[in-house]
């Protein structure tokens, strides 16, 4: 790499539960700088998941990071000439924030409603263990378990 690393920014807690995670979450979410709408559809969509579940909001986003966050993936690493698959075990730090990327995906990638409604759904089936992103992570962990065999190539 050039140059020195970028430093680590600390992000202030969002306003409503003074949690970071979820202030991290909002601007996964907001797009072109817009995060009152950001804020309006995360707060929205755990409107939506208090009046359809029993339990706390907050305590089924945790559950949902924590169900669709991945142990392993893999990187592609060149060794004399050809390239391998690698798996490698995911930092705490790109768990989350690939858990909270692949579940905003899977919320957007579906069609018809508005992104509140698709985003509390998605994270009640992630809770659950199920929906798009738990596809994603199911994805991941077999192309790492498949390519086993090249683990004595990781970094």
């Amino acid at each position: 790499m050039r140059g020195k690393q970028a430093p680590k920014r600390d992000i202030a807690p969002d306003p409503v539960y003074s949690n970071q995670t979820l202030a991290k979450f909002i601007n996964f979410i907001m797009l072109s700088g817009k995060k009152n709408t950001a804020q309006g559809i995360v707060y929205g969509a755990f409107d939506i998941i208090k009046k359809k579940e029993d339990k706390d909001a907050m305590e089924i986003f945790e559950a949902a990071l924590n169900n669709v966050g991945p142990a392993v993936e893999v990187k592609t690493k060149r060794v004399g000439g050809s390239n391998y698959q690698v798996p490698i075990p995911v930092k705490p730090e790109r768990k989350s924030s690939l858990a909270m990327r692949w579940i905003i995906n899977a919320a957007r990638a579906k069609k018809g409603r508005s992104m509140t409604e698709k985003l509390a759904e998605e994270l009640m089936l992630a809770a659950k263990g199920e929906g798009d992103a738990m596809k994603k992570r199911a994805d991941v962990h077999k192309m790492a378990e498949s390519n086993r065999a090249f683990a004595h190539f990781a970094y």
